[in-house]
């Protein structure tokens, strides 16, 4: 009975492995993403002197928003591969220390964070057209990133309590 304990536990161990696919879809997600990118800034590159001020403000945080996102992307990439399926070394054999900072409480709290600050860069780009929305849209916009923003709050307050509590046990 041990052997097949052990056999299942094996498999489970080794399961994890799975997760590289979406590791790589992801990776590949994010390339076509930066080609992307590279279209908004070429249009934007070409566009720069007959574009308005606010025209100009809203294709910038059209970049930004890129930014974040794909910052989002790459953060759940190497913090998910490290936390979940092995560590990172570099050509050297040794560990990469800045990798393996990111624990899965604190990813998502930095994942909170950074849709918060997607959200309210689209909502600076909703208020900077706030003549193409409707007072209803503006009020679920404006609801939709304070759910976020509490989300937010919510999960720090939660690690921070955390925190707390394996500091008090010695952990």
């Amino acid at each position: 009975m041990k052997k097949l304990e052990h056999a299942i536990e094996a498999i489970i161990l080794a399961s994890r492995w799975l997760l590289v696919v979406f590791y790589l879809g992801l990776a590949i997600a994010l390339l076509l993403y930066a080609l992307s990118f590279m279209g908004k800034l070429y249009e934007f590159v070409l566009k720069l002197f007959t574009l308005a001020e606010t025209d100009t403000i809203l294709k910038m945080l059209s970049l930004i928003d890129a930014a974040l996102v794909a910052s989002l992307v790459v953060m759940v990439i190497i913090s998910g591969y490290e936390n979940f399926v092995s560590r990172f070394d570099n050509a050297d054999g040794n560990e990469i220390s800045w990798l393996g900072k990111v624990d899965a409480g604190s990813l998502k709290i930095k994942v909170a964070s950074t849709i918060v600050a997607i959200s309210s860069i689209h909502l600076l780009q909703v208020f900077l057209n706030v003549q193409q929305y409707t007072e209803n849209q503006l009020m679920w916009l404006t609801a939709i990133h304070l759910t976020f923003v509490i989300s937010a709050l919510l999960l720090a307050y939660i690690d921070m309590l955390m925190n707390t509590s394996k500091k008090a046990k010695g952990d």
